[in-house]
């Protein structure tokens, strides 16, 4: 019974893939708060051969909600409860929004994940230490996570630039919305909640692609 569910399931999920594709549309989703932390620092932040524990899948596959949650620290403030996301990866990340900068006193460039040269620094506190990495601290640029069979649908490829339409009564246009593109990757557009809440996205959302000045090819 289980496996003729998931037989079915990835029918609708093949279906609703080249929809989208035809139509030159992606869903889009808020991304809150989050920390990304190297194998070193779990240890340090939560103790000696520790393992984050998954509270739920994350839409990229492979990736997940931890359980444990941090303290970040900053000059004028400090925000808790923020996220740690799953599985540690080989260098420490921290991502915020332009709010969350002004709570702590710092403000975070806008970069794309893994461009951390030149960011602030941050103090992450957790329940067995606490550390503070020279760099790290972003507002992520707002992207789409694409898999090789969509940017050939699309016509896209890794690193293209395009702009997305949403829909509404607080309707926008997002330029500069940069293609990531792999096979591991499901289709999807994130921004962060600043930019969610101006909009009034409901999460899951259509928005609709587009070059700059008009609509995708085909």
């Amino acid at each position: 019974m289980l496996l003729e569910e998931a037989k079915v399931r990835k029918i609708v999920q093949e279906v609703v893939r080249k929809s989208l594709q035809k139509s030159k549309m992606v869903p889009i989703a808020a991304s809150n708060r989050h920390v990304h932390l190297s194998p070193e620092h779990v240890e340090r932040l939560f103790g000696y051969q520790y393992n984050l524990k998954k509270q739920k899948d994350l839409s990229q596959p492979t990736q997940f909600a931890a359980v444990e949650t941090v303290t970040l620290i900053g000059p004028k403030g400090k925000i808790q409860n923020v996220r740690v996301l799953g599985p540690a990866r080989g260098k420490t990340q921290v991502e915020i929004s332009l709010f969350d900068g002004f709570t702590l006193g710092i403000e975070p460039p806008i970069r794309q994940s893994g461009d951390l040269k030149g960011t602030p620094s941050i103090t992450i506190q957790g329940p067995r230490g606490q550390i503070t990495i020279p760099e790290g601290l972003i507002c992520a640029a707002r992207h789409i996570h694409m898999h090789t069979s969509d940017s050939t649908a699309f016509g896209l490829k890794d690193g293209d630039v395009v702009e997305v339409k949403l829909e509404g009564k607080r309707g926008v246009i997002f330029s500069n919305v940069l293609i990531r593109v792999s096979p591991k990757y499901k289709l999807e557009m994130h921004i962060d909640l600043d930019e969610a809440n101006a909009a009034n996205l409901k999460n899951g959302q259509l928005g609709e692609m587009m070059k700059s000045g008009g609509s995708l090819s085909g």
